[in-house]
């Protein structure tokens, strides 16, 4: 792999204490066996595999890997498959599926490998090398369904910029949420950056800062800001780490000297690290601009919301993309 981050290095120390069961459902692609491998090799999780065991083995052993720590599974001819059928049945009955739809359903690798986590065989997934987002997520609305006290799934991306690290959301799922979804994006994102160590100082982003210009959009984002205060006080009482202000223009999110000038007395200060966009156009326009401009890692699109960790990756990821989507999904799994 090439040189690591600090806060990547930090990421896979914590993996390694208390590795996870990892399934990757798309064995088919050498990407996702090479990254297996990786993954074992280094303790990250215990990596399970969906696919055909003898292809599998032959892909390991070209690529030098010897498999150990590897588990392969075939859904095709595992004795599990007609219960999770059952399952998938019984959990999608009120929505007119059929028991012979749902063996069809749940003979598809991710729909099999979301079941795992379900069922408590396995404790996370990372897909998307060959599938898109709507088809990681959906698997997962279906089966897993959302954490209890949450309506709906985020996501987020960790950008790396030296020794500084922010978080983005939501920048992959929420088109354009209302004040009460960008709040709830708001509290899942602060929880997963406190879960991570970044410093939860949270900026609800706007093309205003404090009233300098209003709108619709505007009263979106101060009333998102109203709620995200009361619910992360009853979430995260006894933090006292945490700040929260906005609506706030970017330089005064993130840079000290701006923030004095535009938004005096702001518990922000310019030290946001967690910056909440007021919709998916500006969140996913800002990461890839800082990606590519800035040079930033960027990692994710990182998921919140659902019971249990399922994290989507880039159809165009490498191996290395791969592990480090699963050394943060194998963290997020660590969680009480």
């Amino acid at each position: 792999m090439p040189d690591r981050s600090a806060f990547l290095e930090e990421v896979f120390t914590r993996a390694r204490r208390e590795p996870k069961r990892l399934v990757l459902p798309e064995g088919h692609d050498e990407r996702i066996v090479k990254a297996a491998g990786i993954i074992a090799r280094k303790g990250l999780a215990r990596p399970i595999i969906l696919g055909v065991k003898e292809r599998i083995a032959a892909q390991l052993k070209s690529i030098g890997a010897s498999g150990d720590g590897i588990e392969v599974v075939n859904p095709l001819g595992d004795p599990r498959l007609e219960e999770y059928a059952k399952t998938f049945f019984d959990l999608r009955r009120h929505k007119g599926v059929t028991l012979e739809q749902a063996r069809e359903t749940i003979a598809a690798w991710v729909y099999f490998g979301t079941m795992m986590v379900y069922k408590g065989e396995a404790d996370c997934l990372v897909c998307g090398a060959t599938h898109s987002t709507r088809n990681t997520i959906m698997p997962a609305l279906q089966i897993i369904k959302c954490k209890k006290g949450c309506s709906l799934v985020s996501s987020l991306f960790f950008m790396v910029l030296g020794k500084d690290v922010f978080v983005f959301a939501d920048c992959g799922v929420i088109e354009n949420p209302t004040s009460e979804q960008l709040a709830e994006i708001a509290v899942e994102t602060t929880a997963t950056a406190i879960h991570f160590g970044i410093p939860p100082v949270v900026a609800f982003l706007s093309y205003s800062t404090k009233g300098s210009a209003s709108g619709p959009g505007t009263k979106k984002v101060t009333d998102a800001v109203e709620l995200a205060r009361s619910k992360i006080a009853r979430r995260f009482p006894n933090n006292r780490d945490i700040a929260i202000d906005g609506e706030l223009q970017v330089d005064a999110a993130i840079v000290p000297a701006v923030a004095a000038r535009k938004a005096a007395g702001s518990p922000v200060r310019g030290m946001a690290r967690v910056l909440i966009f007021p919709d998916l156009n500006s969140g996913n326009i800002a990461y890839k601009l800082v990606q590519r401009l800035a040079k930033a890692e960027a990692y994710g699109p990182i998921l919140q919301g659902i019971a249990k960790p399922v994290n989507d990756i880039s159809r165009g990821c490498d191996a290395d993309d791969v592990v480090g989507v699963a050394a943060v999904t194998a963290v997020q799994a660590q969680a009480p």
